[in-house]
């Protein structure tokens, strides 16, 4: 019944076919992110960062009831350009498919959908995590239980700056999530390329985290997070975000912003107070990564012949 719904895009299905790569892509960036055309862009040039590394691109979206693992051009202009989008991760996702809607899909429900379809690596942005004062208001993303359950590999740039990383890191360990830094010792900050923490170790190319990738999933084991710095050419001054994400949140707490539309709403006030440039950061960052996880599926899938 899974693969009843699941309905590939045909350069997908044909990269099954061959066992060639494939790299998932969540589609919240086409309908929470930016506005059309903008948006549709975006998707584009990061779907075309893939293909030119070597690797196909999977967006996944869901509508009429299905799990769309791949999108036509078509369809991509379809969900940037629709209203009403739900916003799915786990808890989301079944009821998306039961009532025929057309929904955009996080990290979470992303990494399902991929693992549903035999994607091991997926690249996004930044993962979500454990946010500021979770000690009273207990506000984790879905995104962290979800790494530690789904055996799908997630490159970002770490977490979202807007997030308590440390406790983030904790809760990752706390999960046997691995933390692997490509080509960097450090966790990087999504706009900035460092937070001051380290990741679990670090690897200098894309066979040599394949081979962990390989093991890790052989063992039966859950996900892993490959912590990818954004470019040195667009990353952000940490201190200097770090004042505009401490103003974003005392917006939220004045106007009793929570749960899931605190990320959106704090992204939306981060990018009017940098004038724009938290955005081009943040689709920049989001290309690397997925070129990074090109090298990676790449890599991954040569092991496998």
């Amino acid at each position: 019944m899974t693969q009843d719904l699941l309905i590939y895009a045909p350069e997908v299905a044909e990269a099954r076919a061959n066992g060639t790569a494939i790299v998932a892509l969540e589609s919240t960036i086409i309908t929470h992110g930016m506005p059309f055309p903008q948006n549709v862009e975006a998707a584009r040039a990061v779907e075309a960062e893939v293909r030119r590394a070597g690797a196909t691109p999977a967006t996944i979206a869901v509508t009429g009831g299905k799990i769309l693992i791949g999108l036509t051009d078509a369809q991509l202009d379809a969900l940037g350009r629709a209203e009403q989008v739900m916003k799915l991760s786990r808890a989301d996702l079944a009821a998306c498919l039961v009532q025929g809607k057309t929904g955009a899909t996080t990290v979470a429900a992303t990494m399902i959908c991929a693992h549903m379809a035999g994607i091991d690596v997926f690249a996004t942005g930044g993962i979500g995590g454990v946010h500021r004062g979770a000690e009273t208001s207990f506000d984790i993303s879905a995104d962290l239980p979800e790494l530690g359950d789904t055996p799908v590999t997630v490159i970002a740039a770490g977490a979202k700056a807007i997030l308590d990383l440390p406790k983030t890191l904790e809760y990752l360990e706390t999960k046997g999530v691995p933390v692997l830094g490509y080509k960097t010792e450090d966790f990087p900050a999504f706009w900035a390329r460092t937070s001051g923490y380290k990741v679990d170790r670090g690897y200098q190319s894309a066979a040599d985290v394949a081979a962990v990738l390989d093991t890790q999933f052989s063992l039966g084991m859950g996900g892993v997070l490959i912590a990818n710095p954004i470019p040195e050419s667009h990353a952000l001054d940490a201190a200097e975000m770090e004042s505009w994400i401490d103003a974003a949140l005392r917006g939220a707490e004045q106007e009793g912003v929570a749960r899931n539309k605190l990320t959106p709403f704090l992204l939306k006030r981060i990018f009017e107070l940098t004038e724009g440039r938290s955005l081009v950061a943040n689709i920049a960052l989001v290309e690397h990564n997925a070129l990074v996880a090109s090298e990676v599926a790449i890599a991954l899938a040569a092991r496998r012949k």
